[in-house]
């Protein structure tokens, strides 16, 4: 996509820098904008973590759609059209819901319930972690941790009990849920560390995971996000910035 005047200039100086920040790395003082997602015929101009002046503006295309982000909460910007990116700040909605998803410390005392999902033809909810940082057993890729020491398994269906096997090149351990209960701990015999991996085998599920940590400079949406873009954590990414979309309803 075309970058309005000025855009392209703030964005060359302050993408590189956001995202050291999102993994608590000093860094000068950037905008708080940043773009968390883009689609539309000119879509690579818009690279997740791309961060934005607020005086600037965007100049979209038909077919294109951008997603911003900052510590307010979201905005989808469509094309074709001239959008300012002050005006992407909005109001955040449910401000509980968005401090329980994001929290750091308090991962132990996350409800057992779960972020809702999206509904479509009449179909229920497909249940989401209440907490970006759990560890979704049915969720492969790069899974980002912020405090090894608050590390749980998550699962979707917590209606019967279950064991998971989780296993390594070098070593393997159990972990159960008992029935009702959405969430159980990480088994400490194996270590939760930068670059690990490990498949999580669920009755007939294999899901593969490398963990990659973060080190956010504080709970913001857009420093969380930028940390998350960072690692590579896409799912974690798209959970928060369809949390912080439903908190605007």
């Amino acid at each position: 996509m075309i970058w309005a005047k000025g855009v392209r200039r703030a964005i060359a100086g302050t993408a590189s820098a956001g995202l050291c920040a999102g993994l608590g790395l000093a860094t000068p003082a950037v905008a708080d904008t940043m773009v968390v997602r883009a689609s539309g015929p000119s879509a690579k101009s818009y690279p997740p973590g791309s961060k934005l002046s607020d005086g600037g503006s965007l100049l979209l295309k038909a077919g294109d759609m951008v997603t911003l982000l900052d510590a307010k909460g979201t905005r989808t910007l469509q094309g074709p059209g001239t959008f300012g990116v002050t005006a992407a700040s909005v109001a955040r909605g449910n401000n509980v819901t968005l401090n329980a998803l994001l929290d750091t410390k308090r991962v132990r005392r996350a409800r057992t319930g779960a972020v809702r999902g999206n509904v479509s033809d009449g179909q229920a909810a497909t249940p989401k972690r209440p907490n970006v940082w759990l560890v979704d057993v049915a969720q492969p890729g790069a899974l980002c941790f912020a405090d090894p020491a608050t590390v749980l398994l998550w699962r979707a269906d917590a209606s019967a009990p279950a064991s998971v096997r989780i296993t390594s090149d070098h070593a393997q351990a159990t972990a159960s849920f008992a029935a009702g209960a959405a969430m159980t701990a990480w088994p400490t015999t194996l270590p939760v560390a930068d670059g690990a991996a490990y498949r999580i085998s669920l009755d007939a599920m294999a899901t593969d995971i490398r963990f990659a940590q973060v080190t956010p400079t504080d709970p913001g949406l857009e420093t969380v996000a930028a940390g998350l873009i960072a690692r590579g954590c896409d799912a974690q990414l798209n959970l928060l910035v369809d949390a912080a979309e439903q908190a605007k309803n």
